[in-house]
């Protein structure tokens, strides 16, 4: 498999810890081999050093001069639709679901596992109806 998330001026990142995990930014400077100077306009992160073992490096680029001010990079992001672009990602949708269920109530985890039950009791008769066709089936010949 090809790598082709290069850590690149414009490149969008998933800060996964620290004060702002959770959030997207944009990579508008390099500083040295382990931190950028980062940016999310829409984002709520104010312009900053982040060390890349914050962040995980997304599939989108935004295209923006070096260093370029902050609404150059709003404007970018805004023209991208990044955010749009976010959520409809099953990476963005994984973390959803994953703070949806640490967010259930005792009452929400029940009425899953009797979803769950009710499901699973009729994959069950319907296999059993299958079987008893077959050997139905099988006995005719």
């Amino acid at each position: 498999m090809v790598f082709k998330r290069y850590v690149q001026i414009g490149r969008v990142a998933y800060v996964s810890f620290g004060p702002h995990a959770g959030k997207l930014v944009a990579i508008v400077d390099i500083i040295d081999q382990n931190r950028a100077l980062i940016d999310g306009p829409c984002s709520g992160v104010r312009r900053q050093a982040m060390p890349f073992k914050c962040m995980q490096l997304t599939d989108f680029v935004l295209k923006f001069p070096h260093s370029a001010r902050q609404k150059y990079v709003r404007k970018a992001w805004e023209k991208e639709k990044i955010d749009e672009k976010w959520t409809a990602t099953n990476w963005a949708k994984r973390i959803d679901a994953r703070e949806r269920k640490a967010k259930m109530t005792d009452f929400d985890r029940y009425k899953v596992m009797k979803a769950k039950k009710m499901v699973s009791l009729a994959c069950i008769s319907i296999t059993k109806r299958v079987l008893m066709l077959i050997t139905d089936a099988e006995c005719i010949r």
